[in-house]
């Protein structure tokens, strides 16, 4: 056996773990402290904040009381409170019963219903926060293009070099006018399958006819997760040349070829940083999320279309920015329930439910595309998290905020008995859709 060999691929192992538990804990530390914060200042005492679960590596209490640890299982994590009989908080502890008014007031079952309840939303609700304050955070520090068609940085293309320079305002492409940033991207459709065209720009306060690149040309703008250009190793800025001999010039080019290949193999040739690379990939079916709603299933190679030139930028103010990050919430909402529906009624595969090894994959795949790619995944993934605590299933927090609700409209607390049993057939439940997942990853 070749161990030297081997060495990589223990490399890609441990650093696919790494960014795994780092993303994990980001969003189970959140979660987890959402649940803490409110509880103590709804009067609850927390007697444990633990990072994962098992054995305890490190720990130390606080002034209020609190043990907070790091344990050696970094798949999860809890708040245990006091009164408690479990770190899960679905029962009380017999010693309960004997405590005195005021220190039942302190632990989770002797609070009041609305302290309980706030706690248990409070963690969902803190991975929304956190994810709202990265996306709109992103947003002011990349910025928003302005709808202005003026030349930045021109982007490294094969064809090249072209007469377009930056700062050059494009008036309009192969006659076609081109007022704003939307009109230039659009024109792509209309235009030649060209690699070169003619452009009229303004520069200097003159108007001059210059050559410059198609707008939308075969260029790899990114690479999505678990796809076949991805498996290929293609990288952003590559730019497909030719597939299976024919040479092409437009994105739209590669992605009728793609739709048309019937998920047969397809040879392509790669431009690289002035160097051709051959590449086989096959596209693969994916469910597509529409803009309107619904999933569409297509064929595809992962690739979304690169920009020819860097686009001015404005920064957003709070309000614009807030929008957008509460817009983009809403959108990862919105596609998992409908994804989730979809898979439930057979319309979309189910290969689109992941575990933690996709999770894994997916960690180290946005890590290695950049610092923003990553911080922009773990709000992505903390919203979803904080979304599937929301389900009304025992143990997760939907399914407390459930047996909450009963006790409001019941004014007395469901029976010791019957949250047993749901609270088996949640965790039975869990475990099923958590192998489920599992055995997704593995095969699909």
């Amino acid at each position: 056996m070749d161990l030297v060999g081997l060495l990589p691929s223990f490399g890609n192992f441990f650093y696919t773990i790494a960014a795994f538990i780092v993303v994990l804990s980001i969003i189970v530390a959140v979660h987890e402290y959402g649940h803490y914060i409110i509880g103590r200042l709804s009067g609850i005492h927390a007697e444990v904040f633990s990072l994962g679960f098992g054995p305890v590596l490190a720990k130390g209490t606080d002034k209020h009381g609190t043990v907070w640890q790091v344990a050696a299982i970094p798949l999860g994590g809890y708040v245990k409170f006091a009164g408690d009989a479990d770190a899960a908080s679905a029962q009380a502890d017999e010693g309960v019963s004997q405590l005195t008014a005021a220190q039942r007031r302190r632990t989770m079952h002797g609070a009041p219903l609305w302290a309980r309840s706030a706690t248990v939303a409070a963690g969902p609700m803190f991975n929304f926060i956190f994810a709202f304050f990265i996306f709109a955070g992103l947003m002011m520090y990349e910025g928003l293009a302005i709808d202005e068609p003026v030349v930045g940085e021109i982007t490294a293309l094969p064809a090249q070099p072209f007469e377009l320079s930056q700062g050059d305002r494009v008036l309009a492409v192969e006659g076609i006018e081109t007022e704003t940033l939307g009109d230039f991207v659009s024109s792509a459709e209309n235009l030649p399958a060209q690699a070169v065209l003619s452009y009229r720009v303004e520069r200097d306060g003159r108007v001059i006819d210059v050559t410059g690149p198609h707008p939308q040309p075969p260029l790899a703008g990114s690479v999505a997760l678990k796809s076949a250009a991805r498996e290929a190793q293609m990288q952003p800025g590559d730019v497909i040349t030719s597939i299976n001999g024919t040479e092409i010039a437009t994105f739209a080019q590669l992605r009728d070829m793609v739709a048309a290949s019937g998920g047969d193999a397809m040879e392509l040739r790669v431009w690289r940083a002035g160097q051709e690379l051959e590449l086989t990939l096959i596209p693969r079916s994916t469910d597509l999320p529409l803009p309107g709603g619904g999933f569409e299933t297509r064929y595809l190679i992962g690739l979304t279309s690169g920009a020819v030139f860097e686009y001015d930028t404005r920064t957003p103010g709070l309000a614009e920015a807030s929008g957008i990050a509460a817009r983009q919430i809403w959108q990862v909402i919105r596609t998992s329930l409908e994804g989730l529906y979809y898979m439930i009624v057979g319309q979309i595969s189910t290969c689109n439910l992941s575990s933690p090894i996709g999770i894994a994959e997916a960690s180290v795949a946005k890590a290695s595309d950049g610092v923003i790619e990553f911080v922009w995944f773990i709000a992505v993934l903390s919203v979803a998290i904080g979304l599937l605590n929301l389900f009304p299933i025992p143990p997760l927090d939907g399914g407390h905020l459930v047996f909450h609700a009963y006790e409001a409209v019941m004014r007395r607390p469901a029976p010791d008995s019957a949250v047993r049993v749901l609270i088996t057939l949640g965790l039975a439940l869990v475990l099923t859709l958590f192998v489920f997942a599992l055995f997704n990853d593995l095969t699909c």
